[in-house]
């Protein structure tokens, strides 16, 4: 039995907005893992009735349903985290989307077509940002610490995702068989 049939089972954590997306996608690309989100695996586990009692959070139940082998969290500034959320600006009638940091309009808060104001979604506002992040520290800090004392919980920590990303895959690498040795060499 060769090493390449050993699951490994890895939890990403992330506030939203601090790459999981980017991390999980790119781990897929470069190691034989499928990505599913906790999203899916919670609903799974409805279904089949092992689901958590809410008050409790997912860290419980994932751990029993699944033996968890490393969780890695994505330890992004808030600052940071804030900025990259909150740099989004809609033109409402035509749906054109605006970045301030990648694709910003000509004059700032107004649409380069047609001169009208720009608005924000109400999730991308941030005061609305700032409640998401407190509720996400304030629900993931008994995870991370139950994950610590098992010690599974691997956290990488950065302001970029290209920063963070070949340190995940350095860590990974001592775990996990890569998909194509040639083509992975270069993260």
């Amino acid at each position: 039995m060769g090493a390449s049939a050993r699951l490994l089972r890895a939890v990403i954590m992330g506030a939203p907005g601090s790459g999981k997306g980017t991390v999980s996608s790119r781990i897929t690309q470069h190691f034989e893992l499928k990505h599913l989100s906790s999203g899916d695996l919670l609903r799974d586990n409805m279904l089949r009735g092992t689901g958590g009692s809410p008050g409790r959070g997912p860290a419980v139940p994932l751990d029993k349903a699944y033996q968890i082998d490393t969780v890695i969290n994505l330890n992004v500034p808030f600052e940071v985290i804030k900025h990259r959320l909150t740099a989004r600006w809609i033109h409402p009638a035509s749906g054109r989307v605006y970045n301030i940091e990648f694709n910003p309009p000509k004059t700032v808060g107004i649409d380069d077509v047609t001169g009208e104001p720009l608005i924000q979604r109400e999730d991308d506002r941030p005061e609305t940002v700032i409640k998401r992040l407190k509720a996400y520290e304030a629900q993931t800090k008994p995870v991370l610490d139950y994950y610590q004392k098992k010690g599974v919980l691997e956290t990488f920590s950065g302001t970029e995702t290209n920063k963070i990303w070949p340190h995940v895959y350095a860590f990974l690498q001592t775990k996990v068989p890569q998909t194509n040795q040639k083509a992975s060499v270069t993260p």
